[in-house]
């Protein structure tokens, strides 16, 4: 009992642990924080959460005051503004979707100019990734010279690995630095037949989403137009007879908020539909 009392005191007073146990209290959280993985996906890293939900209140707000110009009442400016107030995620989704098509764009060719590089030219694998990242999309390249200062600094490639990862968030950048930190770390000579693996799946999996967005051309201008055409219906519902009365009846503002309820749910719903799927990180 003397000798746990003593070491009690003196990792209290040497390592600031609190409670009876054999080490400091780990805590460890269950769920990542996705807001903030999305806005660095979507290359708003810099972005609050905060900021965002102001955004979304503005957006709420004037959408809002238009419902109320051309409907009146109650129901259908809350319908308008909430469905105004969703602008700001949908742009952070297509601007996801959009920095990820790029990104798979791209690493086929980054991955072979790195094999040149590490086989034929005998680069470190730190370098070749380096001088890779300097020819890389230009949204690409602040994660890139992050992960050089980083391993300026501290010459720890795994360190170097997670800047890097941190900031690109996607998953193909999570199986090359996965990739290259075990040949890094390891050695070996089969660095080039994994890349080649690598380049060939990158490549069949960029080929897919090609044939699937390019048949997908014809129902996304689709989707568009049915979107256009009931607020076109409903607008030239305001110069015709009594329209604009009309909507101000109880039976009116109710008939509009359902209408436009219903479009917005028609509109998600087939942009789920039409969603390609996205494959996992793999050790974020």
């Amino acid at each position: 009992m003397v000798s746990y009392g003593v070491f009690l005191v003196y990792t209290a007073v040497a390592f600031r642990w609190r409670g009876v146990g054999l080490g400091p209290r780990v805590h460890i959280s269950a769920r990542p924080d996705v807001g903030r993985a999305w806005l660095t996906q979507a290359g708003l890293h810099d972005t609050r959460l905060s900021e965002l939900a102001a955004m979304s209140l503005l957006l709420f707000m004037g959408g809002a005051a238009v419902g109320f110009g051309l409907f009146g009442g109650l129901l259908p400016p809350v319908v308008a503004g909430v469905f105004a107030s969703t602008f700001p995620l949908a742009s952070l989704r297509s601007r996801r979707d959009r920095r990820r098509a790029e990104a798979q764009e791209s690493w086929p060719r980054m991955l072979e100019e790195m094999r040149l590089l590490v086989g034929s030219l005998g680069r470190s694998v730190p370098q070749a990734l380096f001088d890779v990242g300097r020819r890389a999309p230009d949204e690409m390249r602040p994660a890139f010279r992050a992960a050089q200062r980083e391993w300026m600094i501290s010459t720890d490639f795994a360190s170097t690995v997670r800047v890097l990862k941190d900031a690109l968030a996607d998953p193909t950048a999570d199986t090359t630095c996965e990739t290259l930190l075990v040949a890094h770390e390891i050695g070996g000579t089969d660095l080039d037949r994994r890349l080649a693996a690598l380049i060939e799946d990158r490549i069949a999996d960029l080929q897919g989403r090609k044939t699937a967005r390019a048949r997908q051309a014809g129902v996304r201008f689709a989707r568009r137009f049915v979107l256009l055409v009931p607020l076109g219906m409903a607008l030239a519902g305001l110069s015709i007879g009594s329209g604009r009365s009309a909507y101000g009846t109880t039976g009116g503002q109710v008939g509009v908020a359902l209408g436009l309820g219903l479009i917005v749910l028609c509109w998600i719903w087939a942009g789920r539909l039409m969603r390609l799927p996205q494959e996992d990180r793999v050790f974020p």
